[in-house]
């Protein structure tokens, strides 16, 4: 059986598991406060050219995305996001659990733009009735999005420039961050996101990590007292080096950059030998995420012998579906999925 369903089926890229086994022995402090997580905070701070950098390490992206918008917005603050942003989908309201709503905002390919946003705020701050509304806090972006595209440099940088004029912070999910970055596509690096946004994370539990996020607070921004933050919404690991450690890993040698380099290959080698066979892609995707329109009846012979996600309905007869490449994906496996269809 094929397994194109996402992109964190596998462990752990076999130079974190080394370490692991490595290091298991050595006693060390908790709580993040070890060698290997200072490490690893030292090389993300060069990686990004930003020095002063505050830097915390999270099991998960849900955990992640819920601790840094709890943390950053007032109580009568909600997030802007985009329709289609995971925050706005898939974490079952783990936004207003936390007592925020997430403000959407209709999406173009996944994306929402300076000017959205914009006009979002100026109406808000117009209208005389704002103090029995949800105050717009802060806007939320993720790149790679929910569908595979990228922000430019310059949609970016105009999206920042509105977020300072309106003195909201920016925050960018980057569970997929990786595959963003190497993208033929991209225009945009490591700095240039240090630069353009408040507060990112780099994501490991996607990009080659048993599990793990790197929060990235970019302008000695981080909350007050944010460890308590962490440890009263339970993201404060006891066992910090396994987090920090698997950074460390991931950040040297540019082993976080060519692992990623390596699924973009991978869904590029899938893009093509699908466009070689005339299949309609729903949009064009630089990512490693390809999304293919199916008729139901072949998507249904194809669950046989693959695994892959539902994405949305595309008419009565047509399926959306999701092809995931990862790190870790083999050549010999686009080949036998190419071959199927």
């Amino acid at each position: 059986m094929l397994n194109f369903e996402s992109d964190y089926l596998e462990g752990a890229h076999e130079k974190i598991l080394a370490r692991l086994v490595e290091t298991n022995q050595e006693k060390l402090s908790g709580y993040g406060r070890d060698k290997y997580s200072a490490s690893a905070i030292d090389k993300i701070r060069q990686a990004t050219l930003c020095p002063e950098a505050e830097i915390y390490f999270i099991s998960g992206g849900t955990l992640t995305n819920a601790l840094v918008i709890a943390s950053l917005l007032k109580k009568y603050e909600g997030v802007i996001a985009p329709e289609t942003g995971h925050i706005t989908t898939h974490e079952t309201g783990a936004i207003e659990f936390s007592g925020h709503k997430v403000l959407s905002l209709p999406q173009t390919n996944g994306k929402i733009s300076a000017e959205q946003i914009r006009e979002y705020l100026e109406q808000f701050w117009a209208d005389d009735n704002r103090e029995f509304m949800v105050f717009p806090g802060m806007v939320y972006l993720s790149h790679p999005t929910e569908y595979g595209t990228l922000y430019s440099q310059e949609e970016l940088k105009m999206i920042s420039a509105v977020c300072q004029q309106y003195k909201i912070p920016l925050f960018l999910d980057g569970a997929r961050l990786g595959y963003g970055l190497v993208s033929p596509e991209s225009d945009l690096s490591l700095p240039q996101i240090a630069e353009y946004c408040d507060v990112f994370y780099i994501g490991g539990t996607k990009v080659g990590a048993l599990l793990g996020e790197a929060i990235v607070f970019t302008k000695k921004n981080t909350p007050d007292y944010f460890i308590a933050h962490m440890k009263q919404q339970g993201a404060l690991l006891a066992k910090g080096r396994l987090l920090g450690l698997q950074f460390d890993t991931l950040f040297t040698n540019q082993l976080y950059f060519q692992i990623s380099q390596h699924a973009i290959d991978m869904a590029m080698r899938l893009k093509q030998g699908l466009l070689a066979k005339n299949y309609r892609f729903y949009l064009d995707s630089p990512t490693n995420q390809q999304f293919v329109i199916l008729e139901n009846n072949q998507m249904e012979e194809l669950k046989q012998q693959v695994a892959f996600s539902f994405w949305e309905k595309y008419d009565e007869q047509h399926t959306v579906i999701r092809f995931a490449t990862s790190w870790a994906t083999k050549q010999t496996e686009i080949d036998e999925l190419l071959a199927l269809l």
